[in-house]
């Protein structure tokens, strides 16, 4: 029988359950609670609890959702939750609460993560080998752009408000070129500033006309077909690249116990090994240590700058 829910139904219903399993228990009365130490080896925690970023088709992510839940919990030999949630905000406030041991964010929800002390990097994943990757300005290819400041007057998709690459790092490289700054917004630059609900939303916009141009992280165009087909990737151009974006961060919850810390970093270090298909669909490359403020760096240099901007 042939399903007649929408993509953006099934997003919908999964982000619905994802924020109250994240909401259960959340209040101000709660404390939060520091998981008690155990033996070196051994995880104290009864169930595990990750979230993923909200980016890709609904569909595929209920497949990666199902995948690593199974993965892990025949690992760990315990019950594995992974959740989607579309709000950034509600990861922050789970992770206080002690509601979340796990979640793959962008450097951006890392960095406030780490700011309010909920939780902090276990490991990040390289792209091509480097634990950062590009930002890039997409547009037709028919069209004669060459760089965003052939953009002026036109209107332009942003991925999402929240979005390393497709927000933060390209709004700061207009401060950088003063295109925009604290008397000029990105509505007084472009005609029309419009925001997606991830990286397809927007490129979707250029393709249908919607749109002159989609900022969005290289590896959408430039990486295999897990975001666009052969044949949308034919009809797109890069016209500009910025960057660098620090690439995305597996975060733990900062009142989880050393001991557990240590032993889910070696758990997905050994993905690495065991199940390397799998991490690339979800984590997108090779898990590995890294030091969380100098990688964090270039992202809250961006933020402080977002702050200056004309509203």
């Amino acid at each position: 029988m042939k399903n007649n829910k929408s993509p953006h139904s099934s997003l919908a219903s999964l982000a619905f359950l994802a924020v109250g399993c994240l909401l259960c228990g959340c209040g101000s009365d709660i404390e939060p609670q520091i998981t008690p130490e155990t033996k070196a080896g051994e995880l104290s925690l009864q169930k595990l609890i990750i979230a993923l970023k909200a980016n890709k088709d609904p569909e595929k992510m209920l497949a990666e959702k199902y995948d690593l839940e199974k993965f892990l919990s025949e690992k760990l030999e315990r019950p594995v939750e992974v959740i989607i949630p579309t709000d950034s905000a509600t990861v922050v406030e789970s992770f206080r609460n002690g509601t979340l041991d796990l979640g793959y964010l962008s450097s951006t929800d890392a960095a406030r993560n780490l700011d309010q002390n909920t939780a902090s990097i276990l490991l990040v994943h390289l792209k091509n080998g480097k634990p950062h990757y590009q930002s890039i300005w997409l547009s037709l290819k028919e069209k004669n752009y060459q760089s965003i400041i052939d953009l002026k007057n036109r209107p332009v998709a942003f991925a999402k408000r929240s979005s390393t690459s497709g927000f933060l790092i390209p709004t700061w490289d207009m401060a950088q070129k003063g295109l925009v700054g604290p008397d000029s917004s990105l509505t007084d630059y472009f005609s029309q500033t419009i925001y997606g609900t991830g990286y397809e939303s927007a490129v979707k916009k250029v393709l249908s006309g919607e749109v002159e141009a989609a900022a969005v992280s290289d590896y959408v165009f430039r990486g295999d077909n897990k975001y666009l087909s052969d044949k949308e990737k034919a009809q797109l151009k890069v016209i500009q690249e910025q960057g660098p974006v620090p690439a995305h961060t597996l975060c733990v919850r900062a009142t989880l116990s050393e001991n557990d810390r240590k032993f889910l970093e070696k758990t997905f270090l050994e993905m690495n090994e065991e199940n390397p298909e799998l991490r690339d669909r979800i984590f997108n490359g090779e898990l590995v240590v890294v030091d969380q403020n100098q990688h964090l760096r270039v992202t809250r240099e961006a933020i402080e700058v977002e702050k200056t901007l004309k509203p």
